[in-house]
This record gives C-alpha cells, structure tokens and sequence, in this order.
C-alpha cells in the first residue's frame, strides 16, 4: 500500500502544491470564519471540483461544523478528506469474459487516446492476455504510425487501414482478425477529429454499429480518454462522448501534468461514469488503475 501511496503521491505532486496544496495552508490553526468558507469555494473551484460538486462539499461541511461545534479550521482537514473519499467509487472490476473482448478508445485529438490504447495493451499482456491493435483513427496517420510503432515493440498485431479510409472498415477488419487469431482482447483507437464534413460522434456511433456486426456484442466497453489538463472543457467533451457512444467508463490521461486534478469529482457527479485508469507519468506503467484512496490522500498532499 505504501508503494501505491508514493506513486500516487510523487503522481500528483503537482496537483498538491496548487490548488488542493492550498487548501491545507487554509485549513491551519485559524478559527472557521465567513472568509474560511469563501476561501475554500475558491480553492475548490479553482482546483476543477465544478461548481455543483464545489456547493456541494461546502454543504456538507457547514452542516458538519453546526452539528458537531467545530471551531477551529484545522478541524475541518479531517472532514474534507473523509467527504471528498465519499465523492469517488472504486472502479468496478473488468470483464472480459467475451473472446476477444472488444475495447473502443475514444475522445478527442490530443487527449492522450494513443497512447493511452499502448499502455493498456503493454498492461494486459503483462497480466498474461493477448491482444490486436485495431488503428482505426485513419484521419490522422501519426495516429497510426504511433500505434504501429508499438505493436511492433510489444510484438502486439496491429490493423490498418489507407490513409483517410473509412474507420468502420478498420475496426470491422480488427475485430474480424482477432476473432481468427483468438485473441482475449482488442483494442480500437478511433478518431478524435475528421478532416471532412463528416460529424465526428456520427463516425464513432457508425463504428459503434459496424463492430456490433462483426461480433453481436461488441463492443463489450468503450472508454473515454480525458485529458486532465483541460478541466470543464473535458466535461463537456464527456457529455457528447457518453450520449453519442454508451461510454462505460474514463481514463484520466496526463493527471500528473495537471496542477488541479478536482475533474475526478465532476466527473463522478456530473457524468456518473467510473473512473477506470489515471496517467501518473509518461511510462508505460504509469497509467494505473484508478485508486480513490490514493488520489485524495495525493491530491491534499497528506
């Protein structure tokens, strides 16, 4: 547990000297004013918790401190760790009980959704699984390149398809192969922007369909890359992605980048999506299953 702890924390380091560092320079010897509140909102706030979540947390705080007679702002530490924990769910257990379970990775361009799909798939194979790369974000060959790249380092197969060709055609193509190869799991990086006048949620909705087709069921999880830097933009991504595709569940890429990281609790709140994954670091195993524990214990710098 300790070794999660360091990771999570040395992850984090950034995210606790901003925003949620503050907050404990806040809660310190002073007595609880009207001010300790209008500085925690801010703090909060600032720190991409969202407005509701942000009211919320505030809330439940106040009522604590009328209910038990707190005086002091240090009090409050311990009851702002246990609320934020409260805000969270441990990620529900994967399953990949179909062969090939098939995995769409979707979101925007630059969110991390390539190498994200890389990382995944050097974990599974670490657990023992076998895996198939399907390269469906044909509008943007460094896309392809890079997953090419590292299906050749991983020696994992990887589907392609012509430069600009229909994403539909890659991912029927990967999910055709893997059933052939008998694979445990294939992982589908779609597009996050089209270079033509086609919609990009009608795209991913149209590969949606296709893999249903090449194996009635597929696919069995897509998971949405979020980019932790971004904030409420993210969310609002998360909204389009989740009514366009039945997103099942969230990979916060590039976390340890991030000077806030409170997107956790919004997501939680606004999107009721488990978060799965988190980017900790640029190497392979950094991106970790997400824990809550270990995330508010990082984020307060505790």
């Amino acid at each position: 547990m300790t070794d999660v702890l360091s990771r999570w924390r040395a992850g984090l380091s950034k995210t606790g000297k901003a925003a949620f560092g503050r907050v404990a320079s806040l809660l310190g010897a002073s007595e609880i004013t009207t001010e300790t509140w209008d500085e925690l909102e801010s703090l909060l706030i600032q720190a991409d918790v969202g407005m509701d979540t942000t009211a919320a947390v505030i809330e439940s705080l106040q009522r604590l401190t009328r209910e038990r007679g707190l005086i002091r702002s240090e009090e409050l530490r311990s009851a702002l760790r246990a609320d934020l924990r409260s805000r969270l769910d441990s990620p529900p257990a994967l399953d990949f009980s179909a062969r090939p379970s098939v995995i769409l990775l979707v979101g925007v361009n630059g969110s991390g959704k390539t190498t994200s799909a890389a990382k995944l798939g050097q974990r599974f194979l670490a657990e023992g699984k076998t895996i198939l790369f399907g390269a469906a974000d044909t509008f943007r060959a460094a896309a392809v390149d890079q997953l090419q790249v590292w299906g050749d380092r991983l020696k994992v197969p990887v589907v392609t398809g012509a430069s600009e060709s229909d994403p539909g055609a890659v991912a029927f193509n990967a999910v055709q192969s893997g059933l052939a190869r008998s694979v445990d799991i294939v992982l589908v990086d779609t597009a996050g922007r089209l270079h033509t006048r086609s919609n990009l949620m009608e795209e991913l909705r149209k590969v949606h369909r296709v893999v249903g087709k090449a194996l009635p069921g597929a696919p069995h999880a897509v998971w949405l890359v979020l980019d932790s830097t971004t904030g409420q933009n993210a969310l609002n991504q998360a909204r389009s992605f989740r009514d366009a595709v039945a997103v099942t569940g969230i990979i916060l890429a590039k976390l340890d980048s991030s000077a806030r990281g409170g997107m956790a609790f919004a997501i939680k709140r606004e999107l009721g999506l488990p978060i799965l994954f988190a980017g900790l670091g640029e190497k392979p195993d950094d991106l970790t299953p997400f824990d809550p524990d270990a995330f508010v214990e990082g984020i307060l710098n505790s």
